[in-house]
């Protein structure tokens, strides 16, 4: 039987502002990547998602990001390398902080938004952010894009890597995302998601926003939790992903 992790992004409300639908959502993924406080999340946020996902069975990533939360994280920023080398130890070691008061482990780290696509493309960023990782905890999976540069710097650090899909983002023939600023980036019909997902995971292929099929490796499955159908998505894909045959799991799982 195939198997997949299906995860989303969680724990992104600040104070009194609520992003996403993570206890609904929570009902059908088998990982989360928690924001730590820097382009989303604040630290009662983060622990509150802690104990959601251990009560419901799911397993806690770090989802760390630049410090911009007016952007959201999704704005590119220059910075030193020491600068990002603390700042993804940080905010990895305050999430595992709360893992650990919780009793559970702290499975894997996905960098978020421009720091995940900068990184993608970035050899030495890239190496910078595993090192950074492989120093607050050398057992961490590090979760990036299919084929990125962040996979290859994982292996070349000596840490766990897994590779990541995107059911509701469009690819660029290179495997890149498209980015958020052009037409057709984001995917809104459920149908066409789930078609996706299916040939990603049984085919290891994915059409480009060109058209041309691309080769893609899914050991799990991104959704937004910030998308309009998020939890629609999450509902679909999840019934569909089992109706196939492939059993659902989280990431440690998946990847050996």
């Amino acid at each position: 039987m195939d198997a997949v992790d299906l995860n989303c992004d969680m724990g992104e409300s600040f104070g009194n502002y609520t992003c996403g639908m993570d206890t609904d959502i929570a009902e059908y993924i088998s990982s989360a990547n928690a924001a730590c406080g820097f382009h989303a999340g604040d630290p009662l946020v983060m622990e509150k998602t802690v104990k959601l996902c251990k009560s419901k069975g799911v397993a806690v990533g770090a989802h760390p990001g630049f410090p911009d939360l007016v952007g959201f994280g999704r704005r590119q920023m220059q910075v030193a390398p020491d600068e990002l080398r603390t700042l993804v130890m940080y905010q990895v070691g305050a999430l595992k902080t709360f893992c650990d008061a919780a009793g559970i482990k702290l499975q894997h780290v996905k960098p978020h938004g421009a720091m995940y696509n900068m990184a993608g493309k970035d050899e030495a960023m890239a190496q910078i952010i595993c090192e950074a990782i492989k120093a607050v905890d050398p057992s961490l999976i590090l979760m990036g894009l299919s084929g990125s540069m962040l996979l290859k710097a994982a292996k070349a650090t000596g840490l766990r890597a897994a590779s990541e899909v995107f059911a509701d983002r469009a690819y660029e023939e290179d495997g890149s995302l498209v980015a958020r600023s052009k037409p057709g980036a984001v995917i809104t019909d459920e149908d066409e998601a789930i078609e996706r997902v299916v040939s990603m995971v049984r085919d290891h292929k994915v059409k480009a926003i060109t058209g041309k099929e691309i080769e893609v490796q899914a050991d799990s499955i991104c959704l937004h939790g910030d998308s309009v159908k998020a939890l629609v998505f999450a509902k679909k894909i999840s019934q569909t992903l089992r109706e196939k045959g492939i059993k659902i799991v989280p990431l440690g799982e998946v990847v050996s």
